[in-house]
């Protein structure tokens, strides 16, 4: 066995994707033991031939497909069609285009009669296309199955071949017809030495003059031709007839079925190998015109290992892509679906093209990107917007008509997400961009009440895109940790419910729950929880910390509803006190952050200090539950947050009022300072709004217990007993 690199047969264009197939399909037939794999961006044969003896098969061997489509104006049969290559084929002696001129002269038989001024439009061209489908021998059902699906009353057309063999005013077949004649040398004018350079340069790569000036169509954009395609205003469009007349052999491979998509749906689907609907995403160079005008996206699959011509049209002839129950609809599923998979059939990547709408009406199959599939199946975090079919809810309505620009751009946003990070784990910015964007879009959500009409919100994401996110920075462990805050045992109240108008118990849009009576009466109904995030951080969370405290109060909870499963350090909190720099970054993170289920602390350690007066305040803010298992506070005591001192730091009026009303506070609860009232300390440079904001951060368990053991004279455990 031969081991032969054609160099003239690349992944791209499509073009040449499809004449690689070709060449496997036509050299199989007379030698089944050939193989061919995708590798360093070329087509592998691994055949009995040499190259010398597959020129000669090409040359004077090969008997081509019977290509027609009498359904189409262009296609030859008709009156003001160019019918020079169909009359030279039918004139023909050439023992190679027998079966060609059989089939030809059953079409022109089926024609005979029929008004030929044009092709036939509705009703009768289903009847053409029925008739076509039973008189044709096999060796031409093939081009029929890849050009044209029939299903009920309508016909549709596999985006491969255009809208059934042809693209705009382009016929595929007539073009073929002619391509035949020049390779073939049918009319006399081209000779076998011509043909043969062509086909050298097709197969292998080598350099060839001559070519021809004639059309390729949607497959090969570079070929094209028009404005801006070379150095000067525009240029005609040049290709080799041999790239033409394999490129459509190669077509052949591919099969429309119908397949029940999914079970709920009731129609049939036209399903086509590795056909998805299009996507503007994951490619800078697409807009929403462009996935709008799209006819669908084709995933050409590469395989590295050696396979068969009836193993690679197995791999074709199925061609379903299945994402979880369902079949890949759209590009999205169909990235994510690959990677879920692994190793997909020992495909090693896939090369994306998209059939787009360029110069009129006329499409070009333009190259996008090359998808590498993973190994090992994975699972992504993003698969967890799927949850309630939240995904394909948003991505409905965001790509709907009438709807605010923005949803657009969030959408596009998020579907570029998906391309860029299936098949790979992200990092921890890399995840934190991610949980910025899914707050943004739970905030344009909430902001419309168009959209909660239609959309539900975000559902809860799980502890592994906290774990995934964590960088280990201070404005990372207090954005965690405000996060986290939930409530009491027994009274939930998730930040999340509070940011934006959700249930804390449902994961609804909060209005949608008012007055449902299924579950009885809702603890929650009349109580307004969201006041969502404007203005600086600081005086976000002081906000947010004042309707909390106002909640505990309404909700009637028995503790105040600062605790939270995450924490930070002492540390992490007299920077914040310090300065604003990591300002920006907690407030584009808590959104994100608090659709997620926050992990328990591992760590409970904590180090560092923080200014004594806050010290002070912070205890009169800390949850009694967390003092009494500290051994700070009696099991029948319950410490209250002094009234108005939020809105005292928030003037910055005497603030270090406040600091001795906490004094005070602790000192009846029997939670002694260790300063005087003559000798308090001072928030001296500190700024009394950061203070206020700082009240709301939740600390870890080993930093409540420091923070007590600075400012109090002794500490208790649970029972009461002095600790050591």
């Amino acid at each position: 066995m031969n081991e032969i690199v054609l160099g003239g047969c690349s992944p791209t264009p499509l073009a040449s994707y499809l004449k690689a197939l070709g060449v496997l399909r036509l050299l199989s037939g007379k030698y089944p033991e050939t193989k061919a794999a995708w590798r360093n961006e070329s087509l592998w044969l691994r055949t009995p031939l040499t190259c010398e003896q597959m020129e000669q098969f090409f040359l004077h061997e090969y008997q081509p497909t019977p290509v027609m489509a009498p359904w189409n104006g262009g296609s030859g049969f008709y009156e003001k069609d160019n019918k020079y290559a169909l009359n030279i084929i039918l004139k023909s002696d050439d023992a190679r285009l027998d079966t060609y001129r059989n089939c030809l002269g059953m079409v022109e038989e089926a024609l005979t009669g029929m008004d030929r001024s044009a092709s036939p439009k509705g009703e009768e061209k289903v009847f053409l296309l029925v008739q076509m489908r039973g008189l044709l021998p096999d060796e031409a059902i093939d081009w029929l199955d890849a050009a044209v699906f029939l299903t009920g009353d309508t016909p549709q057309y596999p985006p491969l071949l255009g809208t059934g063999g042809n693209d705009g005013r382009l016929d595929f077949t007539n073009n073929f017809m002619q391509r035949l004649v020049d390779v073939l040398c049918l009319d006399g004018k081209s000779a076998e030495a011509e043909s043969r350079n062509w086909l050298r340069m097709s197969l292998f790569g080598e350099p060839a003059a001559g070519l021809i000036n004639s059309k390729i169509g949607q497959f090969s954009p570079g070929q094209a031709g028009g404005p801006n395609a070379t150095t000067g205003f525009k240029a005609e469009a040049v290709i080799n007839p041999w790239d033409f007349v394999l490129m459509i052999e190669g077509a052949l491979l591919f099969a429309a079925a119908a397949v029940r998509r999914h079970e709920d749906d009731p129609y049939g689907a036209l399903s086509y190998p590795f056909t998805v609907t299009a996507v503007g995403a994951g490619f800078g160079g697409l807009g929403e015109g462009d996935k709008a005008n799209a006819r669908g996206e084709l995933w050409m699959p590469l395989w590295s290992q050696y396979a068969s011509y009836p193993e690679v049209r197995a791999l074709l002839s199925e061609g379903r892509v299945v994402l979880g129950r369902k079949p890949a609809r759209n590009a999205l599923d169909f990235i994510r679906a690959i990677h879920h998979l692994g190793g997909y059939r020992g495909i090693r990547s896939f090369q994306r093209y998209a059939f787009l709408k360029r110069n009129g009406d006329a499409h070009l199959a333009t190259p996008l990107t090359r998808v590498e599939v993973t190994d090992k199946p994975r699972t992504n975090l993003l698969d967890e917007l799927d949850q309630n079919h939240w995904l394909e809810e948003f991505r409905k309505f965001a790509q709907s008509d009438e709807i605010a620009k923005r949803f657009h751009t969030l959408c596009h946003d998020l579907e570029d997400i998906f391309f860029k990070f299936s098949g790979k784990e992200s990092t921890p910015a890399e995840t934190q961009a991610i949980l910025t964007l899914l707050g943004e879009i739970q905030s344009a959500l909430a902001s419309s009440s168009k959209a909660r009409e239609n959309v539900n919100p975000i559902p809860l994401l799980s502890k592994r895109w906290i774990q995934q996110a964590n960088d280990h920075t201070p404005a990372f462990r207090i954005a965690c940790a405000l996060a986290g805050l939930r409530g009491t045992q027994e009274i939930r109240l998730p930040i999340m419910a509070q940011i934006f108008p959700v249930h804390p118990c449902s994961p609804r849009w909060k209005e949608d729950t008012e007055g449902d009576r299924k579950r009885g009466k809702d603890l929650y109904d009349g109580v307004r929880l969201c006041m969502g995030m404007a203005g600086s951080l600081p005086n976000q969370l002081r906000h947010l910390l004042e309707r909390r405290l106002w909640l505990a109060e309404k909700l009637e909870m028995n503790d105040k509803p600062l605790q939270s499963a995450s924490g930070a350090t002492l540390e992490d909190v007299a920077a914040f006190l310090e300065d604003d720099s990591m300002d920006r970054k907690i407030a584009a993170l808590l959104p994100g952050l608090s659709l997620c289920k926050v992990p328990e602390d591992d760590d409970r350690r904590s180090n560092g200090t923080v200014p004594a007066a806050f010290a002070l305040l912070k205890l009169c803010f800390t949850p009694n539950s967390i003092l009494r298992s500290l051994g700070v506070l009696q099991p029948d005591v319950h410490l209250p947050v002094p009234p108005g001192v939020l809105t005292q730091l928030a003037s910055e009026h005497k603030p270090d009022r406040m600091v001795l009303a906490a004094w005070r506070r602790l000192r009846i609860a029997g939670m002694e300072p260790v300063f005087t009232q003559d000798a308090l300390p001072a928030l001296d440079g500190i700024s009394a709004q950061r203070v206020a904001a700082a009240l709301l951060i939740p600390l870890r368990y080993g930093a409540y217990g420091k923070l007590a053991g600075s400012v109090l004279k002794k500490i208790h455990d649970a029972a009461g007993n002095p600790a050591a």
